[in-house]
């Protein structure tokens, strides 16, 4: 059993069975397939270089929309051509988070620098959205129903084992995230 991230002398320690391990770096792994576009032939390279996307459209799937979401409230032509802006460089910063991230879960125990750590927070923070969409949480009252099932034999059809999953990143994500608060020091 996965124990709880903790400030350290030596930095942000944690500590993984390896199934947890592999299943952390498979989470990343899918999100990075929904996050990564085809190249396409006729692409210009200077707009690839610059982070242009002229062909980009509101993604389909709504888990890539919670990842990418309009950055333009109620203005569908604003949002479009925010995203034609941005998203390229989105999508990629967020692969490049996310492949980091599975590179640092490497070795069952870990000791990670504030800047790793930034790294594994945000891959984390990506696959607990993409989890949340695909269970249907948009409600504190969404999360609570599925927050009781923390064991393998609660896990009865995929719901259940999609929220088992949701909850140990969750629990993963806060015990990281509180490790980082207590070593941040106090701000001038």
């Amino acid at each position: 059993m996965a124990r709880a991230f903790r400030k350290t002398r030596r930095g942000i320690a944690g500590e993984f069975e390896p199934g947890e391990l592999r299943l952390l770096r498979r989470l990343f792994a899918d999100v990075v397939q929904l996050l990564e576009t085809e190249k396409r032939e006729d692409e210009d390279p200077l707009a690839a270089l610059i982070g242009l996307d002229l062909e980009a459209v509101k993604p389909e799937d709504s888990a890539v929309i919670r990842l990418l979401p309009d950055a333009v409230r109620n203005d569908d032509d604003g949002a479009l051509e925010f995203r034609r802006l941005t998203e390229r460089s989105l999508r990629e910063e967020k692969v490049s988070a996310l492949r980091g991230a599975a590179l640092l879960l490497e070795n069952p125990q870990m000791v990670l620098n504030p800047d790793q750590s930034q790294v594994l927070a945000r891959a984390l923070n990506d696959v607990r959205l993409v989890l949340a969409d695909r269970l249907e949480i948009k409600t504190d009252e969404d999360a609570a129903r599925l927050h009781g099932i923390a064991d393998l034999e609660d896990a009865e059809d995929l719901e259940s084992y999609l929220a088992l999953v949701y909850n140990f990143v969750t629990w993963v994500q806060e015990g990281l995230m509180q490790a980082l608060l207590s070593s941040a020091g106090p701000s001038d």
